[in-house]
C-alpha cells in the first residue's frame, strides 16, 4: 500500500509522513517504558532516583506531543493532496484515453470510485496509518525494552505480539476476498437504480414497474447478499482479534503474577510491565477495528491505480496539419477491428470525396456505427489505417482530429446547465451572436421562446427538461457552431414526432450544407440522396455505388431497398370502426417499389 501512496502523492511527501509516524511511535513507546524505573524508584522509597527518570519521562511526553501534532498536520495535508492528485490524475488519463473504452459498466465504477473511493483514500493517511503504525512500532519498543527490564516477561511479550499478528494477517485475508465482491456488486445494483428512475416512462408504460423489474431485483439480491457475507467476515475476525487480544494480556498478568510469587520479580517492576502490558495490546485492538477501513483504502488505490495503467491512445509529437492535396476527406484502407477478439470489420475499404455525402447501409451488427467510431478514433484500428485529409488518424492526434469531425449520433448528453451554456461547448471561446446564430438554424430558438427562463433555463441533468428531438436539435447546434467540415451523423429522425422531425430535418440540411457527411443511414430518403452508398454485410464492403447503379445490379442493396420500401408502404387506418393496416400504393408513374413518399 505505501508503493500506491507513493505513486500518487510522492516518494519525498510519504516517507517525511512516515518517518514521522515511526519517530511518533516509537516516543510514545519510550514513554511508556519510562514508567518502570520511575515507579521502580517510588516504591523503593527513593524520590531522589526518581526525579531524574521523572525527567526523561516528562521529555519524551513533550516529544510525542510534538510529533502527535506534527504527524496530524503532515497526515491531513497528505489527505488533501492525495485527492488532488487523484482527480487530477485521473481527469487527465481518462482525457486521453480512447473513447470506445468508456462502456456503461465502467462509467458506473468510476462514478462510484471519485465519489466514494477518494473520501477512502484521503482517510488513509489523514486518520488511519497513524494509528496501525502506532500499533506495531509501539509494541515492539515496548518488547525491546521489556526484554532489558525482564527477559522472561520480553519474551512473552514478543510471543504474544507475533500471535496477535498472526491473527491480524488471517483476519485481514476473510475480509479482503470479499470487498471486491461488494465494491461489485454496489456498483451493479447503483447503476440498476439510475436505470430504473431514467426509464420511468418505459417501465410504466409497459407495466414493468417494482417487482416486475427483474434486472434491479436482482441486483439488489446481489448487493445485499455480498454484503451479509461482508458482515459474517468482518464480525467474526473482529472478534476473533479481540479474543487473542484479551488472551495474551491474561496470559502476561498470570506470568508476571507467577514470578512475583515465586521471588524472582520485583512487585514493583512487576506493576510497571502490567502498566506496559495494558499499553502493548490497547493498540494492537485498535488496528484491528481500522483493519476494514484500511483495506478499503487499499483496494480502492488499487482501482485507481488500474485506470492509470490503461494505456491512452498513442499521440504524434508533431501531428499532421496541412490537408493532403487532392486527398480524399475519409479513406479506409484495408480496415481491421473488433471488440474483445471477436472481429467486426474485416479488409474494409472506401474513400468519401470531400463535399459528398456517403451513406452506410446494412443489417443490424454489419458494422456502420463501428466505423464512424473508427473515423472520430475511438479506438485504434487492429488492422490497416483511417485516413482523414489524407493523413492517418493517428499521426493527426485527437486534438488535430477532432478539430476537423462533428459528431451527432443518437445518444445525445447536455450538461444540466442552460442552452446557451450547452450549445457553447461546441466551440468555446464563441461570442453570443455567433451561439444564437447557430441555435437559430437548428430551431433551437423556438425551443427557447416556449421554456419560462427563455435562454437561461437548465436542461437538467442529461437534459432531461427537453425532449429527445429537442436534445437532437442542442447537440446540431453544437456541431453548426463548431463548423468543422466533415460531420458523422447517425440519422435519428425515425423516432420522433413530424414537428421535431421536421425541425431536426431543417437542422440537418443547414449542418450538412458543403460540409463532407458520412451518414448512418436508417431512412429510405436519406440513402437515396447520398452521393456514395457503402453496403455493408458481416464487416465486409458488399458494394459501392450511387442508389441508381446499385438498384440495377440487383445485389445485396436492392434486396435491402425492396423490402424497406415495402415496409415504408404500410400505413394504419383512421376509422374508429375499422381499424388496421393497409398498404399505400404509390402514385400513379411511380418508380416500381418505391413508396409514394419517397418519389419527387
Amino acid at each position: 500500500m505505501i508503493g500506491q501512496l507513493t505513486a500518487v502523492a510522492g516518494q519525498a511527501r510519504v516517507r517525511g509522513y512516515l518517518v514521522t509516524l515511526a519517530a511518533f511511535a516509537v516516543a510514545q513507546g519510550l514513554a511508556f517504558v519510562l514508567l518502570v524505573p520511575v515507579l521502580r524508584a517510588l516504591f523503593a522509597g527513593d524520590s531522589a532516583a526518581a526525579w531524574p527518570w521523572l525527567g526523561a519521562l516528562a521529555a519524551a511526553a513533550a516529544a510525542c506531543a510534538v510529533l502527535q501534532y506534527r504527524q496530524a498536520v503532515q497526515g491531513f495535508s497528505l489527505g488533501l493532496d492525495l485527492s488532488r492528485s487523484l482527480y487530477h490524475q485521473l481527469g487527465d488519463h481518462l482525457s486521453a484515453l480512447p473513447l470506445g473504452w468508456f462502456e456503461a459498466d465502467r462509467v458506473g465504477r468510476i462514478g462510484r470510485l471519485v465519489v466514494q473511493g477518494v473520501r477512502a483514500v484521503m482517510g488513509v493517511p489523514a486518520h488511519l496509518l497513524q494509528p496501525v503504525v502506532t500499533a506495531f512500532l509501539t509494541p515492539v519498543t515496548v518488547v525491546v525494552a521489556a526484554l532489558f527490564l525482564d527477559w522472561r516477561l520480553g519474551l512473552a511479550l514478543a510471543a504474544g505480539g507475533l500471535l496477535l499478528a498472526g491473527t491480524y494477517r488471517y483476519t485481514a485475508g476473510l475480509t479482503e476476498r470479499v470487498d471486491h465482491a461488494v465494491d461489485a456488486a454496489m456498483a451493479e445494483a447503483g447503476g440498476r437504480v439510475v436505470e430504473f428512475a431514467q426509464a420511468q416512462a418505459v417501465l410504466r408504460g409497459f407495466g414493468r414497474t417494482g417487482a416486475a423489474h427483474a434486472e434491479l431485483e436482482t441486483a439488489l439480491r446481489r448487493q445485499h447478499g455480498a454484503g451479509r457475507r461482508s458482515v459474517t467476515s468482518v464480525v467474526p475476525g473482529l472478534a476473533l482479534n479481540a479474543l487473542a487480544v484479551q488472551t495474551v494480556y491474561t496470559a502476561l498478568i498470570g506470568l508476571g503474577a507467577y514470578l512475583a510469587l515465586g521471588g524472582s520479580l520485583d512487585p514493583a517492576v512487576l506493576v510497571a510491565l502490567l502498566a506496559l502490558a495494558t499499553r502493548f495490546t490497547e493498540p494492537l485492538m485498535l488496528a484491528a477495528e481500522l483493519g476494514g477501513a484500511l483495506r478499503m483504502g487499499r483496494n480502492n488505490l488499487a482501482r485507481f491505480a488500474e485506470i492509470l495503467a490503461t494505456p491512452p491512445l498513442p499521440e504524434p509529437e508533431t501531428p499532421a496539419r496541412e490537408t493532403v492535396p487532392d486527398a480524399p476527406a475519409i479513406r479506409f484502407d484495408r480496415v481491421d477491428f473488433g471488440y474483445g477478439g471477436s472481429p467486426v470489420l474485416r479488409e474494409v475499404s472506401f474513400t468519401v470525396p470531400p463535399r459528398t455525402m456517403t451513406a452506410l447501409v446494412g443489417p443490424s451488427g454489419s458494422g456502420k456505427t463501428t466505423i464512424t467510431r473508427l473515423i472520430a478514433r475511438f479506438f485504434d484500428a487492429g488492422g490497416g489505417a483511417v485516413l482523414v485529409d489524407g493523413h492517418d488518424v493517428r499521426d493527426l492526434g485527437t486534438e488535430e482530429l477532432m478539430s476537423r469531425v462533428s459528431l451527432v449520433f443518437q445518444d445525445v448528453y447536455l450538461f444540466d446547465q442552460t442552452i446557451e451554456e450547452n450549445i457553447a461547448i461546441g466551440r468555446p471561446g464563441a461570442t453570443t451572436e455567433q451561439i444564437r446564430r447557430a441555435a437559430g438554424l437548428a430551431r433551437v430558438d423556438e425551443i427557447v421562446a416556449r421554456l419560462p427562463d427563455g435562454w437561461a433555463t437548465r436542461v437538467g441533468e442529461s437534459g432531461a427538461a427537453l425532449s429527445g428531438g429537442e436534445r437532437q436539435r442542442v447537440s446540431i447546434a453544437r456541431a453548426i457552431l463548431k463548423d468543422a467540415p466533415i460531420v458523422l451523423l447517425d440519422e435519428a429522425t425515425a423516432a420522433l414526432d413530424a414537428d421535431n422531425e421536421a425541425a431536426v430535418t431543417a437542422a440537418l440540411r443547414a449542418l450538412t450544407a458543403d460540409r463532407t457527411l458520412v451518414v448512418i443511414a436508417h431512412r429510405l430518403s436519406t440513402v437515396r440522396a447520398a452521393d456514395q452508398i457503402v453496403v455493408l454485410d458481416g464487416g465486409r464492403v458488399a458494394e459501392i455505388g450511387d442508389h441508381d447503379r446499385l438498384l440495377a445490379a440487383d445485389g445485396r442493396y436492392a434486396a435491402f431497398w425492396r423490402k424497406r420500401a415495402r415496409a415504408a408502404g404500410w400505413r394504419l387506418r383512421a376509422g374508429r370502426e375499422d381499424r388496421g393496416y393497409e398498404h399505400a400504393a404509390p402514385p400513379a408513374g411511380a418508380a416500381p417499389g418505391t413508396p409514394a413518399e419517397f418519389q419527387p
